[in-house]
């Protein structure tokens, strides 16, 4: 198996919820791991699907831009990163779809599993200044936050909540081989 090394200094993992129902929050995590390897290097490039997947993100490290809101997302409201300070990500399967990509997983927040499916883009190869190959790669997927017991949200007095249920994941990946 060839092994991948995430550039964190090129990559993101971020999200973005309905915020009073009318507008969109955006944050993303600064810390994280990624394990990325597939059968040869040569898959990256013509096939996916024999590639293996595993994220773990520091749920302490989330930026929304607004420490209140952090502070609180950080919370027993939210993702209690005193109990549960990772989330997890480990792909099942791989399909092409097109030119592109679906990958399925297992994904934990709070102790809570189910599965998700990303879409996911090919960017490209290129050789960056020192000669090293780099690949890129986005990701997306939806998930309902309240499947994962992240249930807290506050009523509106012109009717909605606080809080939108479906999470927008987005994941911007550029990796490269490991000598």
């Amino acid at each position: 198996m060839a092994k991948f090394a995430v550039d964190q200094a090129h990559s993101a993992v971020g999200f973005e919820v309905k915020h009073m129902m009318v507008s969109k929050v955006k944050g993303q995590f600064g810390s994280y791991t990624a394990d990325v390897e597939a059968a040869d290097l040569t898959d990256l490039t013509t096939d996916l699907t024999t590639a293996s997947i595993a994220f773990k993100i520091d749920v302490a490290s989330i930026d929304t831009r607004n420490e209140d809101r952090e502070n609180h997302l950080k919370s027993a409201d939210f993702f209690d990163v005193e109990n549960y300070p990772t989330i997890d990500f480990k792909s099942t399967s791989i399909t092409r779809d097109g030119d592109d990509y679906k990958v399925t997983g297992d994904l934990t927040i709070k102790d809570v599993t189910k599965p998700v499916t990303f879409d996911v883009e090919y960017g490209g190869k290129g050789t960056n200044p020192w000669g090293v190959e780099v690949y890129g790669f986005e990701a997306a997927a939806k998930v309902n936050r309240e499947e994962f017991g992240l249930t807290w949200n506050a009523p509106l007095e012109t009717g909605g909540v606080l809080v939108g249920k479906d999470i927008k994941i987005k994941v911007e990946l550029e990796v490269n081989p490991v000598a």
